[in-house]
Order: structure tokens, then C-alpha cells, then sequence
């Protein structure tokens, strides 16, 4: 670290927060110093080559440092570890890093204006792994790298040459929303309604596979899930804001890789808020404990969510997927704590999925505002008050809940 970095780092907390910033670069420093910290080195050392061969999952990671000239490539698999991140779900934070560390990712830089090649851009595409041949400019640093919005990524290296073994499979839905050219929400809304996962089509995005013919590029992997997150979200609310209201109180809970998540529905029409609060000694607030907080009402809101970043969009697509499964609409509050055992970032997957799983949980349903609130309070390490104090919902009590 050079001596401008350390200024800016002595000087970051009067300009933004850890909690804020979360990498994103906003304390002026060229490389997070938390981030670097936790580079691991795994069991890979000595057994990286500069050319490799191994499976790959249907997808191509798209760098944002230096936009729109940015890092493109895929990751290939050294020992069989899965990197779809709908299958970790419910391992242990060792076991997630090392599926990473055995994942090395060629790159080369390109503009996000200039398409993939026809075979990276169909494995990217294909519904099965597929293998790919990469040949390094030097043998791959042995580390694992952590990032807020993204899952761990392994070993990477600049790529001499990249090819891609073996066929892809397209499904047809798909094949015909990229070859007649729709716009990325119609395709986007149109492959949610034929089922396809959330995971797959924030990689045909990420791609720059979807959007009308001349409008195509390649959409940095952090933007591109959080853009999925943002259209499919505001596509199943089209729906829940013409729904019935619930009738009743209901808090859904779930704690996974010590992230505690207390959801509270209200009955009411759509609103929707958030807080994130990460205890001291987490890995975003190693000295204190901080509480983010936004909002959204009825009718959705323009600016993005500064102070949490994807990880609000994370949970919101996953409370609207539950509420238009039930189509049913409420007002919502979803707090999210994060303890000191949360040591690295895995990604925002994480926060998907932990809503995700909540909602599979049996809810605790009650016909009071102050034993719902009581119960989901039970769980939680803050003190209801912190967040009470702070909530746009709780300040609009309606009559019957006097």
C-alpha cells in the first residue's frame, strides 16, 4: 500500500463506511484492504499449470474494474467442485471456499461492446457443463478472492487461448427469445414465467445474450446480478400489487452462515424495508456495529439502496417470488443481522437463498402487531428498539392495529 492509499484509508471513515463502501472501492483506495486480507491461499499450490482442462459451469465471469474495458472469461474446474451457487446452499463456510479454490478463471480484457466468441457465448448459454481448454500467459497465482456482490472466485490468469470442448444444450425458449432479438426484461420476464431459475438467467445477461440485436454487451457479473435481481423482483410485483392482502401477521425466519433473517408481514398493500446490521468483529464492521436501513413504498422507488447494495436486492427478489407463489401482497420488514462468525464474503447468493429458505420455513402467524414483533424479536441479538426507531412501516400503524 502506497502512501496516497494509506491517507485515504486513515481518512475513510469520514467519507463512507465499511458497511457502505462493502469493496466497491468508494474510500478512493485501488485494491479493498479488508478483501486483500482474506486472499487464501489453498491446497492447489504446485499443481497449477499454464494450460488446463476441466469442466466448466454455464458461465462467464465479467469483470467491472476499468469499464468498459474489462477482464472477460470462464472458470473451469480443477477437481469436480460445483460453483452454482443454488447448490451451496446449506454447506459450511470452509466447504464454499474451498469449491472456489479449486475454480481457475482465464481472462482476457475486452471492450463489453465486443461479443463473446460463438463457443464461450453457448456455454454460457448451455444448460450443462461443458469443458474448456485454457492456456495462461504464466502459471495462475494460488488464491482465493472474496467480493460482496459475487460468489469466491479461485486461481486466475490472463488466457493466452480459450476453447471450449463439447456441445452445448439450448433450449429452444431460449434460442428463440436471443434470436428474435427481444429486449433483456421481455426475455427476462418471459423465461420466469417458463420456469427457468434465477441463477441461469443472470448468466445469459451477465453474457450479453439477451437485449435487441444492436443494443447487445457483455454486463459486469456484480451489476448483472443485481440487474436480475431488480426486473425479476419488479416483474412478480406487477403481480402482488394487484393481489389480495394477508390477513394476518406473519414472521418468517432463517439463519444460515451466521446471517439471522427475521421477515414480518403486515397486512396492507406493498411497502417494503430493510435492515442490515452487522455485529462488531463481522467482516464489514470489524470495530463496531452499524445498522443500515431503506425503504420502498407502494409504488417502487427510483434510487438504488447505497447504504445496503445488492444484498437489498438479493432479499426483495426473494420476498416478491414468495408473496406472487401466494398471490398475496403485504407490507413488508425484513432484518437481516450479520454476526462476528461471518468472516468472509461468500456473495449475495447467500441472502437469496437465506430469504429463500425462510419462506420454506412454517411462518409463526399471529392477529397482534405487538406479538409478531415480540416473537421475531425473541431471535435477534439488537434490541427491537434500534430498529423500531428507525422503520417508515411501524410509523404508519393502521387503525386496526392500535
Amino acid at each position: 500500500m502506497n502512501g496516497k492509499e494509506f491517507i485515504f484509508l486513515c481518512l475513510k471513515q469520514f467519507v463512507v463506511s465499511c458497511t457502505v463502501c462493502k469493496g466497491r472501492l468508494m474510500c478512493g483506495v485501488k485494491k479493498c484492504p479488508l478483501l486483500e486480507r482474506f486472499n487464501a491461499r489453498q491446497a492447489l499450490a504446485g499443481r497449477l499449470r499454464r494450460e488446463v482442462v476441466g469442466e466448466s459451469v454455464p458461465n462467464v465471469f465479467v469483470g467491472w474494474n476499468g469499464y468498459p474495458r474489462v477482464n472477460v472469461g470462464p472458470s473451469v474446474s480443477l477437481e469436480g467442485a460445483s460453483t452454482d451457487a443454488s447448490q451451496w446452499y446449506g454447506k459450511p463456510l470452509d466447504e464454499i471456499v474451498s469449491s472456489a479454490a479449486v475454480m481457475a478463471r482465464g481472462y482476457q480484457k475486452q471492450s463489453v461492446k465486443k461479443r463473446l466468441s460463438r463457443d464461450l457465448l453457448e456455454a454460457a448459454m448451455s444448460t450443462k457443463p461443458l469443458d474448456v481448454a485454457i492456456t495462461f500467459e504464466h502459471v495462475p497465482r494460488n488464491e482465493v478472492r472474496f467480493f460482496d456482490v459475487s460468489q469466491p472466485s479461485g486461481p486466475s490468469a490472463q488466457a493466452r487461448n480459450i476453447e471450449v470442448q463439447g456441445n452445448a444444450c439450448i433450449p429452444g425458449a431460449v434460442d428463440e427469445a436471443i434470436e428474435e432479438g427481444w429486449t433483456a426484461r421481455d426475455a427476462l420476464t418471459a423465461l420466469l414465467e417458463k420456469g427457468f431459475e434465477y441463477y441461469y438467467l443472470q448468466k445469459l445477461l451477465t453474457a450479453g445474450a439477451l437485449g435487441k440485436h444492436e443494443d447487445r454487451r457483455l454486463v459486469p457479473t456484480r451489476w448483472g446480478i443485481t440487474a436480475t435481481d431488480t426486473m425479476l423482483a419488479n416483474e412478480h410485483l406487477n403481480k402482488i400489487r394487484e393481489s389480495q392482502t394477508i390477513d394476518c401477521y406473519q414472521v418468517y425466519s432463517n439463519e444460515y452462515l451466521f446471517n439471522r433473517f427475521e421477515i414480518i408481514l403486515l397486512p396492507g398493500n406493498w411497502e417494503y424495508e430493510q435492515f442490515e446490521a452487522w455485529s462488531k468483529g463481522s467482516f464489514w464492521s470489524e470495530n463496531q456495529s452499524s445498522i443500515a436501513y431503506e425503504y420502498e413504498p407502494f409504488q417502487g422507488r427510483k434510487d438504488y439502496a447505497q447504504s445496503e447494495g445488492g444484498g437489498y436486492y438479493a432479499a426483495r427478489f426473494a420476498v416478491a417470488e414468495a408473496l406472487a407463489q401466494r398471490n398475496v401482497q403485504a407490507r413488508v420488514i425484513v432484518v437481516r443481522e450479520i454476526y462476528d462468525g461471518y468472516r468472509v464474503p461468500v456473495g449475495v447468493w447467500q441472502v437469496r437463498e437465506n430469504v429463500r429458505a425462510a419462506f420454506r420455513n412454517k411462518p409463526n402467524e399471529f392477529y397482534s402487531l405487538s406479538k409478531a414483533l415480540a416473537d421475531a424479536a425473541t431471535r435477534l441479538k439488537n434490541p427491537w428498539r434500534a430498529y423500531a426507531s428507525k422503520s417508515n412501516i411501524l410509523r404508519q400503524k393502521k387503525l386496526f392495529e392500535f
